[in-house]
């Protein structure tokens, strides 16, 4: 007892020399007189504690990003290549998975060279305000008594006047090499200096732009799997890349043709959240002039051509489910309510596609495919992309078991009709499903979801809103952009180098034929 009231009396003691040092530190010092806190200590306080906030923001908003950017290159490889491999014949199993490797290697150096610059840089599509217009804050939006006009009454200033220094269709070299992306060293402060786009560093927003680039026409490579030389695959996707995708980018996420409220939009331009048309629609579309100009692969209707390996197929899908939360929720580009948002749409959908798909199954066959559950999940997945941020949750579920329903039918009635070798349904899954989303977006988008106009702007049809005429517009504008522009380049290098194996190569297979080697040794 003696030795535990010590104790108690020790820590007594301790606690009380605690109390008395805390009260006399500089941060609870008073002013002479005894009337309150040091004014200037207490600003320094408040300077420090928004400093340590903004940057555990960029912290976490960076750190998601990041993860973003694994996740949507995940898609390509393992995912994509997986999916793609298993639905080929064994013979062109390493032809299809290489395709998709080799194109995360070549579709990211040029990129960086000048891929980004191309579809990003440029001056702001609108003009900067006039001397007139005073910023008193220091804000960019207008205080009452500030002469402005805000065409679109939203308190900032727009004035509704074309920046003439913009170029609409292509961005400009700013960004070639990575020119004001990269990290400098600033002589002033004398330390590096990271250029940042919004809540991110510009290296951040680069590197998640750029792995869609390198999806996108692997995409394709499911029109012309197994007969496409290696040598012109790699050259028309560097002329494909540079000549259709980035443009589009531009359009539509660079303040260009297709921008959503931009000074030279089209119809008003189109929401896409992640990429209804940059990359559904263009790829699927371009994937079907491929198929066509290709023409059938040898055997086609006659020879046995089922997928070698749906183990592979559906590991493959999973992944690519997985993946497409970098994709769509990342494309909020932070990591706050939004984002949320569209990670359970995007979710919604994908569950949605795969039971609409198996349900089309089970009536017209009697039975459900795991192929066909798993194609339906990437067609809900594809519809959700360009809403994903724009429709709620259970809108989401509709759109996505409508994809599979829809998607269904063109991988089914619709090619059969056609007779059209589009191997891997590149165009019935991407295509189809990519203009249903931009089309379904402009029905179920809602600024409860995302007040994008930052005033309440009404936006799809079931809320009365005027953004479905844009939506149909842009998907018909790339469409027949993506159509043509894909038509002449194969057109190009059929005369040049020859677009297909050779008839015994292809028999042979391309995996013995353009790289060598087995997918299966078995010894």
């Amino acid at each position: 007892m003696a030795v535990r009231s010590l104790f108690a009396r020790c820590g007594l003691f301790f606690s009380v020399f605690l109390l008395v040092a805390f009260l006399a530190s500089p941060s609870w010092a008073q002013v002479e007189g005894g009337r309150g806190l040091d004014a200037s200590g207490l600003q320094k306080q408040v300077e420090k504690a928004h400093d340590t906030a903004e940057s555990a923001a960029l912290a976490g908003n960076n750190a998601w990003m990041l993860t973003c950017c694994a996740l949507v290159l995940f898609m390509t490889a393992p995912g994509l290549a997986l999916f793609y491999g298993g639905l080929v014949r064994k013979k062109n199993v390493l032809g299809v998975m290489m395709q998709c490797f080799f194109l995360m290697g070549l579709m990211t150096v040029l990129w960086a060279l000048y891929g980004y610059s191309l579809a990003f840089s440029g001056a702001d599509p609108w003009s900067s305000p006039p001397e007139s217009f005073v910023d008193k804050d220091g804000n960019g939006q207008w205080s009452e008594g500030e002469p402005l006009t805000d065409d679109n009454k939203n308190g900032k200033w727009d004035a509704g006047v074309p920046n003439p220094a913009f170029n609409p269709y292509i961005g400009n070299l700013d960004n070639l090499f990575m020119q004001g992306v990269a990290r400098t060293w600033d002589e002033e402060a004398h330390e590096p200096h990271t250029p940042m786009s919004d809540a991110i560093p510009s290296l951040t927003f680069m590197l998640f732009q750029g792995m869609f680039f390198i999806i996108t026409p692997a995409l394709i490579c499911g029109a012309y799997a197994e007969r496409m030389k290696f040598s012109t695959m790699v050259v028309f996707t560097i002329l494909w890349g540079t000549l259709v995708y980035c443009p589009l980018a531009h359009w539509v996420w660079g303040g260009g043709i297709l921008a959503f409220g931009g000074p030279y939009s089209v119809a008003g331009g189109a929401l896409d959240f992640a990429g209804g048309t940059v990359v559904h629609i263009s790829s699927g579309v371009s994937a079907l002039v491929c198929a066509l100009v290709l023409g059938r692969r040898l055997g086609w209707g006659h020879e046995d051509m089922r997928p070698h390996n749906l183990t592979y197929t559906v590991m493959g899908a999973a992944m690519l489910w997985v993946g497409w939360f970098g994709f769509n929720a990342g494309s909020e580009l932070a990591s706050d309510n939004l984002t949320s948002s569209a990670f359970a749409t995007t979710h919604f959908a994908a569950a949605a596609g795969a039971i609409g798909w198996a349900f089309m199954e089970w009536l017209a066959r009697g039975k459900p495919s795991v192929l066909g559950t798993a194609s339906g999940a990437i067609a809900g997945l594809v519809c959700i992309t360009p809403g994903a941020g724009f429709v709620n949750v259970m809108p989401a579920l509709i759109m996505g078991a409508v994809a599979g329903i829809v998607c269904y039918f063109a991988c089914g009635a619709l090619k059969a009709a056609f007779k059209y070798d589009d191997s891997l349904d590149a165009f019935g899954i991407h295509g189809v499903g990519g203009t249903l989303g931009a089309i379904l977006t402009g029905v179920f988008a809602t600024r409860a979801a995302w007040d994008i106009t930052e005033n309440g702007t009404l936006l799809g049809l079931l809320e009365g809103g005027s953004v479905f005429w844009g939506q149909v517009v842009a998907a018909a504008i790339t469409i027949g952009y993506c159509a043509v522009a894909t038509f002449i380049l194969l057109k190009i290098l059929d005369v040049v180098m020859g677009l297909r194996v050779s008839q015994e190569g292809e028999v042979r297979g391309l995996d013995m034929n353009e790289h060598g080697e087995e997918g299966y040794i078995f010894v």
